[in-house]
C-alpha cells in the first residue's frame, strides 16, 4: 500500500478556489477505484491547533492507494490544485506502522518492516471531546516548543478537517531515531501522554510513522 502527501501553497485571490475543491473533491477522488483513503485538509502554524493557527494559504490532501500511482496528472483534483497553487510538496510513503483510527478507519496498513535507515513522516489525527478543548489547547504549546527545538525534525505543519475539534499534524524528520528521541525523552510530550491518559481527550486518534520514499518541493508553472 501507497499513500501520499501534498502540500499546496496559493496566492490569497485563490481562497474562494481553495475553499471550493475542499468542499468538492471527496466526489471525484471517492469515485477512483485506486484511492482506499483520502482526506482534503486545511493546514496551518500548528503551534496552539486553535483557529487562530489556520493558514488560508497553505492546504493538504492525504490519499492512500493499494497500487503506486504513476500519473497524477491524471487525477482532476489534484491537476486542479496544480493548475491554480503556486507550489507543491510532495511526499510518497510507505506505512512502517499504524495505530488507531481517522474516521473510523485504519487507512495506513504497514507494508514495510522497521528497519528504514532513511528520512520518516509522521501523521497524528484526533478528535478532540468538546468538553476538552481548552485543556488540550493549553497543553500544546509545551510540546510545540519542544518539537521545534529538535535538531531532527525537518518540518511539520498542522492539519485539520475543520477549524475546531479534529486536528492534527504532519511532521518530516531525518531518522527513526530523531523521532524516537522526541517522543520518549521530551519532558513535554511524555507530560501531553500523561494527560491523555488521564484526560481522555480524544474521541477518535490516530498516530502512523511512515518511510519517505520520495519527497520534493516544486514552483508551478503559472
Amino acid at each position: 500500500m501507497k499513500s501520499y502527501f501534498f502540500i499546496w501553497k496559493i496566492s490569497r485571490r485563490q481562497i474562494p478556489r481553495a475553499l471550493f475543491h475542499m468542499a468538492f473533491d471527496r466526489f471525484a477522488l471517492g469515485k477512483n477505484s485506486q484511492i482506499t483513503f483520502f482526506k482534503s485538509l486545511g493546514a496551518g502554524a500548528g503551534k496552539t491547533f486553535t483557529p487562530n493557527d489556520a493558514d488560508p494559504l497553505t492546504w493538504a490532501l492525504v490519499i492512500s492507494t493499494v497500487e503506486p500511482i504513476q500519473d497524477f496528472s491524471r487525477l482532476a483534483p489534484i491537476a486542479a490544485w496544480r493548475s491554480f497553487s503556486q507550489s507543491e510538496e510532495f511526499f510518497e510513503l510507505e506505512a512502517i506502522s499504524s495505530h488507531g483510527q481517522w474516521a473510523k478507519m485504519e487507512p495506513f496498513l504497514s507494508t514495510r518492516g522497521g528497519d528504514w535507515n532513511g528520512e520518516v513522516a509522521t501523521i497524528t489525527r484526533a478528535r478532540i471531546a468538546w468538553r476538552e478543548n481548552l485543556r488540550f489547547w493549553r497543553a500544546v504549546p509545551p510540546v510545540t516548543e519542544s518539537l521545534l527545538g529538535n535538531d531532527g525534525l525537518i518540518s511539520t505543519i498542522g492539519i485539520g478537517e475543520a477549524p475546531i475539534g479534529l486536528q492534527g499534524t504532519f511532521s518530516h524528520w531525518r531518522s527513526q531515531e530523531a523521532l524516537r528521541t522526541f517522543a520518549y525523552q521530551s519532558e513535554a510530550h511524555k507530560r501531553a501522554i500523561a494527560q491523555t491518559a488521564e484526560r481522555h481527550w480524544y474521541k477518535e486518534e490516530l498516530f502512523a510513522r511512515f518511510a519517505v520514499i520520495n519527497h520534493y518541493t516544486r514552483t508551478l508553472p503559472r
